[in-house]
């Protein structure tokens, strides 16, 4: 897959198939139009793009609503890769580039820059200034500038019944199983081992405290986890507390994992963090001795889980 920062950028030289979004999650339904994408660039000779955004048109045009995404640009790009795609054009969403009209966006980046012969798009999708335009103007478009326009179908989208906003709903309620089905695989954390305050390791539970950069990287319900990860090339499992510590009188929201047989120094390593199930809700315990039984009690969780599902 070849990545390009904008589609001014674009090079091919041959016409392209396109199919265009935010496709955050890079969810069961997205991975249905990118198959249709691929296949059909593959019968008809052509190279397959994928135009997606960044930032969000929300994060741009609402900043207010303050949305949190599945999975940040990163993530994102290294899921398209995964789908076999031979193009990902990134391009800058801007207030600027939200005023061009229906017209320039198909002649200026979909014909003149990304040489479409073909366009997959679902049925709903809309576009240009105020995404006033809708399908049946990028089949006007089509038979002008010479495109065809391949539809999905409300029924074909409606098989899969998924969309982004159903899994961010699910990872805001702490129901990653239902998120990870949803996405086909599993939501991933990616972040930084910072200094943490040491605690975990004193109640026998040492973790590795994982620092964010992206502030809008969505962030499941507080709670415990159970988790897997691939350090220096070794899959391994733990467990993770999202939330504040009440117990220890934390107030601020950490991210901790504890990894199980792992012996190792991880400050400063940059980790992608698999939320596989929840065990619990985070909470506050009259005791450290109490917290103390909890914890160990999701320690047995963990394995017997573990041992169920990828022994």
């Amino acid at each position: 897959m070849k990545e390009y920062k904008g589609a001014n950028s674009f090079l091919s030289e041959r016409q392209t198939v396109v199919t265009i979004g935010t496709f955050d999650g890079v969810h069961a339904g997205h991975r249905k139009i990118i198959d249709r994408l691929v296949n059909s660039a593959t019968a008809n000779n052509l190279d397959s793009v994928v135009l997606t955004f960044f930032p969000h048109p929300r994060m741009v045009l609402q900043q207010e609503s303050g949305i949190k995404l599945i999975n940040t640009i990163t993530e994102r790009k290294q899921l398209l890769e995964e789908t076999g795609i031979d193009h990902l054009v990134v391009h800058p969403f801007t207030h600027q580039f939200s005023r061009l009209t229906a017209l320039e966006f198909v002649r200026d980046i979909l014909v003149n820059k990304l040489k479409a012969k073909k366009i997959i798009i679902g049925y709903d999708h809309r576009f240009g200034r105020n995404r006033t335009a809708d399908i049946n103007d990028l089949r006007q478009f089509g038979r002008e500038f010479e495109f065809e326009v391949e539809e999905i179908s409300q029924q074909d989208i409606e098989q899969v019944a998924v969309s982004s906003t159903k899994i961010r709903n699910a990872l805001f309620e702490g129901k990653v199983e239902k998120a990870n089905t949803f996405l086909q695989h599993p939501f991933s954390i990616h972040g930084t081992v910072v200094k943490g305050r040491g605690i975990g390791k004193d109640l026998g539970f040492p973790t590795a405290n994982l620092e964010v950069a992206e502030d809008y990287k969505l962030i499941p319900k507080n709670g415990v986890y159970v988790i897997r990860s691939v350090i220096e090339g070794e899959t391994v499992f733990g467990m993770m507390n999202i939330g504040t510590n009440p117990t220890v009188g934390g107030k601020e929201q950490t991210i901790e994992a504890n990894f199980f047989d792992l012996d190792k120094d991880l400050y400063g390593q940059e980790l992608d963090v698999d939320l596989l199930v929840r065990i619990r809700d985070e909470k506050k315990f009259s005791s450290i001795d109490d917290l103390k039984i909890a914890m160990k009690q999701d320690q047995a969780f963990s394995f017997q889980y573990i041992k169920d599902n990828y022994a």
